[in-house]
């Protein structure tokens, strides 16, 4: 299945995309960035509004002390009435300057005001409990509605098939529509409900800290970091576009933003390197749907992770790290692989910044990360770690005078903040239906029930199924709903394998995440293949391919959760990251069909295999893996010089 996409002009080769194209794609691809244009007067309010509402965020988690019903309702009823003003019915309309239908006018009134009902009517809605009326009815059928209508043209039809299918699931289990209304609208187990209270909480001042480290020029300092490391060796451009995109992905909470974004500086400089336009595409979506996995941030998943399995924040930063490390590995080998078989350089090392003195110059912008990993770490809560460093992201820009703050950018972090958290609360509310129904029905337990009549007491095929429902559940979802959505329908079939907690979230997790790169969505598979000017579904195949860690991984630690630091020694630990990254070599190496020289078929299953055992934490195993990965290499060594001599 082919899907056609958008091809964009570059500016000259190698210098990346044109300011204007990089937002026509972020519009093709990113259902968050088709927004209305403003100018002037209009844009000046709407700017005001949305620093209102960062504001009114601000406030009503740090002093306010509400109901928690009526937190998340208005936090919602805002965002739905800045969401109509915003999104436009159809992608055309965002070329539409300063028009707002009146059709939007009056669903963005209608929407917010079915939430601010519930807000201003809480008490009394409260004390009817089921025994809501026909007024209360009609109020939550026209807020569900309107918040579907608002989430297709913000997120796009994947979740709200997914939320579809849930919701007729209940009216066919004998449901009547007050009772699925009540459980949707008026209770903490819908869409207000714990997804949307996170969200609310802090994951939107996560959001915030994303807008205010972009206005202290921290992307651009990531691929210069990048370039100073790994620019000058094989392939390097490739390198760099893992490396940066690893670290602007951890924050920015979307994978298609994080590959249009870096993509549109790195894809360009790979095709101009050599690398084919497949390859360089499916280069920047792996890692930058990578970077939603990436400690300490995840895209925000992190935070969220540590709420719902009630487990410290340290442990869950701790944990994520190895996995992370063999994924970005794997990717970074079969670059090298494929730059040393196609005999592609680096760039002139004269050409690139000096890594030390990058650092010494810019390294304090890592200050606002820093800041709010050691709180994190220290016990405090996400909400007072967030706004503590977002004031460390202001204090920062202040040092360079490119990126000092005024009033006027001050506002406009502010503004992107609220218009950025948009998606991310749209797709937790629809979570939250999700949520609701299997509550209401007992799904997850009718899903477990037929999930093990097929898969037997073959625990590796209910992982398998699992995984294949995680990919199709996570299509075209933001990090922290995807998350949501995981934890709450696919970790507890995981959990009752009798895979540990944390080992199941992670496992669901994963899976969640790479459906950007699976096709035949696979988003942010696509979007690198319009800057890339490839074809889309040999680029989703070639990144998931690069991926193939993602595949393997969470296996392994639902398996034996001993990667994931889970009741394990130090030495162990040790010996773990050792045969695990060495297996990762294996598997580039055979994935790639290149090592020191190219191999044959059989020679690539042989070192995949040997690949596997390493992968796996078992003493008997790394033996095995061990002993195959070296016979490999010596195989291939012995092969090279043979070919050297014939060549001479």
């Amino acid at each position: 299945m082919k899907r056609k996409t958008k091809l964009v002009e570059t500016t000259a080769p190698g210098t990346g995309s044109s300011p204007k194209a990089v937002e026509e794609l972020m519009a093709e691809f990113d259902r968050e960035s088709n927004t209305r244009h403003f100018t002037g007067l209009p844009q000046k309010i709407m700017e005001g509004l949305l620093v209102a509402f960062a504001l009114y965020v601000f406030w009503m988690t740090l002093i306010a002390t509400p109901p928690e019903q009526v937190r998340r309702a208005s936090f919602l009823g805002l965002l739905i009435l800045l969401g109509f003003l915003l999104y436009p019915i159809k992608k055309n309309h965002a070329s539409w300057v300063n028009t707002i239908p009146w059709y939007d006018v009056l669903f963005a009134l209608l929407g917010s005001g079915a939430y601010f009902y519930y807000v201003f009517n809480f008490e009394a809605i409260v004390a009817k409990a089921v025994n809501i009326g026909t007024v209360e009815i009609a109020v939550g059928i026209l807020g569900l509605v309107l918040l579907v209508e608002l989430c297709r043209r913000v997120v796009g039809l994947p979740i709200l098939v997914v939320a579809g299918g849930f919701i007729t699931y209940a009216f066919v289990s004998g449901h009547t529509v007050k009772r699925v209304i009540h459980q949707l609208f008026y209770t903490t187990d819908g869409i207000i409900g714990t997804p949307l209270g996170v969200c609310a909480t802090f994951i939107v001042l996560f959001i915030i800290l994303g807008s205010f480290l972009e206005k202290t020029g921290i992307g651009t300092f990531f691929i210069d970091l990048a370039n100073s490391v790994a620019g000058h060796a094989s392939g390097g451009p490739a390198k760099v576009a893992v490396i940066s995109s690893a670290l602007e992905g951890m924050y920015s909470g979307s994978s298609v933003a994080n590959t249009v974004g870096s993509g549109s500086v790195t894809i360009p400089i790979m095709k101009q390197t050599g690398y084919k336009p497949e390859f360089a595409a499916a280069v920047e979506a792996a890692a930058s749907t990578g970077g939603q996995i990436m400690p300490p941030i995840m895209g925000a998943a992190a935070f969220l992770m540590a709420e719902m399995t009630d487990t410290p924040y340290a442990v869950i930063a701790m944990t994520a790290i190895l996995p992370a490390l063999l994924y970005f590995t794997g990717i970074f080998m079969m670059i090298h692989f494929e730059a040393k078989k196609l005999g592609l350089k680096g760039l002139p090392k004269e050409t690139l910044p000096n890594f030390w003195k990058l650092l010494w110059k810019k390294g304090y912008l890592f200050l606002p990360i820093v800041t709010l990993v050691v709180l994190m770490s220290l016990g405090r809560t996400p909400a007072y770690s967030a706004v503590y460093a977002i004031f460390t992201a202001v204090v920062v820009s202040m040092f360079s005078k490119e990126t000092r703050l005024t009033p006027k950018t001050f506002g406009e972090a502010l503004a992107n903040g609220s218009k950025n958290t948009m998606g991310v609360a749209v797709a937790c509310a629809m979570a939250g239906i999700i949520v609701g129904i299997v509550t209401l029905t007992g799904l997850g337990q009718d899903l477990l029930h037929v999930l093990m009549s097929v898969a037997g007491t073959s625990k590796l095929l209910a992982l398998f199924l699992t995984m294949v429902s995680c990919i199709i559940l996570g299509m075209g979802v933001p990090t922290t709903a995807n998350y949501v959505i995981m934890a709450t329908i696919t970790a507890p079939i995981v959990m009752s394998m009798g895979v540990p907690m944390l080992a199941a979230h992670m496992f669901v997790f994963y899976f969640g995440i790479v459906a950007d790169i699976t096709p035949p969505v696979a988003l942010a598979a696509y979007a690198g293949s319009a800057i890339a000017h490839s074809d889309p579904f040999k680029t989703g195949v070639l990144a998931t391919r690069l991926a193939i860690t993602a595949f393997i991984v969470p296996y392994i630690f639902a398996f034996n959760p001993a990667m994931l630091l889970i009741d394990t020694t130090p030495l162990e630990v040790g010996r773990i990251v050792l045969t695990s990254l060495l297996g990762i070599y294996g598997v580039a190496a055979g994935m790639e069909g290149y090592m020191f020289t190219r191999m044959a078929p059989w020679e690539r299953l042989v070192i995949l295999a040997g690949g596997l055992m390493l992968i796996d934490p078992n003493m008997i195993t790394d033996v095995l893996g061990i002993a195959v990965i070296a016979l490999m290499i010596m195989g291939q060594r012995t092969k090279m010089k043979k070919a050297e001599l014939v060549s001479a």
